[in-house]
């Protein structure tokens, strides 16, 4: 798909690696960018369609359905993570960053696949994470609703097959947004440029690419799912064993 003259629709788009994509979809000659967020106001990308956006929401979402029916590439950016743990941490962030990440991703398939079908098959790019297919051993809920969007994609991209959806998948590890703010006092975490990462995105969907890595060491990881179990996380072998 060439980006130019497409009419795109960005979720979580006033901010971040959303507001990123509004900007580099106009430079590349989109024909609109409907820049999605759930306070319509707060989008100030010259240029960009606001649109008021929930997409944890179904009848926000039916809304903007409603609105941008003329949608050729979607983008589901909007994202949350809580940092939090599968033990010891309140399971309302973990239902959260499902809730945001899993199932507003595939509320917004499920409403745009008939439109993306009606206006010649389009393209959908899900933005995902290395943490997709890697545990870190904390902020792991957050993994596990990358993970089931990460399923999401690959399920949704044979269902789509036929009515000539392309569906793209973004992983990369922290970018440097407001998301990964807490990563820049931590030492020996490296953050990614947005526009690095966008340009690659967008690149992958033009090329047609089914998989995008927004860096090398989410590259470097997701080349490394066929090793064994004890490979990839050799910190987990002889733990003792709780003492009766």
């Amino acid at each position: 798909m060439e980006i130019k003259h497409q009419i795109a629709l960005v979720t979580g788009a006033n901010r971040g690696l959303g507001k990123r994509f509004v900007t580099e979809l106009l430079e590349r000659g989109a024909a609109r960018v409907y820049a999605a967020a759930r306070k319509p106001e707060s989008v100030d990308v010259p240029g960009a369609v606001p649109l008021r956006l929930d997409v944890t929401d179904d009848a926000s979402v039916e809304a903007a359905a409603a609105v941008a029916g003329d949608v050729t590439l979607l983008i589901n950016n909007a994202g949350v993570a809580t940092l939090s743990s599968f033990i010891g941490s309140d399971l309302a962030n973990a239902r959260q960053e499902m809730e945001v990440n899993y199932w507003g991703s595939l509320r917004m398939v499920r409403a745009f696949a008939p439109i993306l079908d009606l206006n010649g098959g389009g393209a959908i790019l899900n933005v995902l994470s290395q943490s997709s297919f890697r545990a870190f051993g904390f902020a792991d809920t957050y993994g596990a609703a990358k993970a089931a969007a990460w399923q999401l994609t690959n399920g949704v991209r044979l269902e789509l097959a036929g009515q000539g959806t392309q569906v793209t998948g973004l992983a990369m590890a922290l970018v440097d947004t407001d998301m990964s703010a807490w990563a820049k006092s931590e030492p020996g975490w490296s953050l990614a440029d947005p526009a690095d990462v966008v340009r690659a995105a967008l690149d992958g969907v033009e090329a047609g690419a089914l998989e995008v890595y927004g860096d090398e060491i989410t590259r470097e990881w997701r080349a490394r799912l066929g090793e064994p179990t004890e490979s990839l996380y050799p910190q987990a072998i002889g733990v003792p064993t709780g003492q009766r």
